[in-house]
């Protein structure tokens, strides 16, 4: 066996059905990899559907539920620690691998024997005018380590034990899996030809808000990488955050004490700040009214919400991190 596909999934079986379709039609042989689908809710239903799979398919497809810890790094952990292969990809259940993925992606293991890990290439298809969270999405393309699409040796995975699986949520658990790589001697390259197409999946209104409880895992990663999350991932603070924040305190403890003309200030700087934010967002994206309105509403929570949950993370992993 020379490699071992995990896929971690959660209760979509439209995206795995899809997923496992490409992976079993690669341009790879049959008997030389597996793939190990890792389901995080221990789903009957996820069960029947890889034992479909499993009893057509020309690889061998493996069913692994999640019954311990739970997320996408404690997913990941259950495949690759069940892998047989010497080399164990990484992709996920909403990912479509191109044809030639597995072949791109082992190749260059094969040629040097110094090589750790590989991160393969990231295509988001995105429609003429896109929203700000299919903008965003689309930002993969240009991540230089993603566990959508990588390529990493047992053997380095064994010697930095894995995920950490305190990265409970989909964000930054690939960061620190990379970093901890670049740790050790050896080798980590690209690999444009390995590439997965991540087609956008539809969002519901207002998903920017959810989304900003991830920030408390930048404080984890900050925490465990300090010099290189500066380097990498944010090379300084939000100030822009924490300025609308306080401009908007200043204003409602004004207003409360009777200092109208501070109040009104306050408010002011806030409703600049707020407007630039809006604006930023809205470049380049979907001009709908529906979208504009929803620009316009996010941009005036995302700072405070942000700003909690990064303090929350800060007070969670004990780290001074703004």
């Amino acid at each position: 066996m020379l490699v071992s596909v995990v896929v971690p999934t959660y209760r979509r079986p439209e995206l795995l059905a899809r997923c496992l379709s490409a992976a079993c039609a690669q341009d790879f042989d049959p008997q030389a990899y597996e793939i190990i689908v890792t389901d995080d809710a221990a789903s009957a239903d996820t069960r029947r559907q890889v034992l479909v799979f499993a009893s057509t398919s020309r690889p061998e497809v493996i069913y692994a539920p999640v019954c311990a810890a739970h997320g996408p790094a404690a997913a990941r952990n259950v495949g690759w620690r069940q892998a047989r292969g010497e080399i164990v990809a990484f992709t996920d259940d909403d990912c479509v691998p191109e044809k030639d993925w597995l072949q791109a992606g082992f190749a260059p293991f094969a040629k040097d024997p110094l090589l750790l890990a590989i991160s393969g290439k990231i295509r988001v298809p995105l429609p003429t005018s896109p929203t700000d969270y299919e903008q965003d999405t689309a930002g993969l393309e240009r991540a230089e380590f993603v566990t959508a699409n990588c390529f990493c040796r047992r053997s380095a995975l064994e010697e930095i034990g894995g995920f950490d699986e305190r990265f409970q949520a989909a964000w930054r658990e690939d960061s620190d899996l990379h970093f901890a790589l670049l740790g050790l001697p050896g080798k980590l390259q690209r690999a444009e030809e390995a590439a997965v197409v991540h087609p956008v999946r539809p969002a519901p209104w207002g998903i920017s808000l959810k989304q900003q409880r991830k920030s408390l895992f930048d404080a984890l990663l900050y925490k465990k990488h300090p010099a290189l999350y500066r380097q990498k991932i944010r090379p300084g603070v939000p100030w822009h955050y924490y300025a609308m924040v306080t401009s908007l305190l200043v204003s409602i403890g004004a207003s409360a004490a009777g200092f109208p003309g501070a109040a009104l200030g306050g408010i002011g700087i806030w409703g600049l700040l707020t407007g630039h934010f809006c604006a930023r967002r809205l470049r380049q994206t979907s001009r709908a009214p529906r979208h504009v309105a929803e620009m316009l509403v996010t941009s005036m929570l995302i700072p405070p919400l942000s700003v909690f949950w990064r303090l929350y993370g800060a007070i969670k992993f004990r780290v001074f991190f703004l």
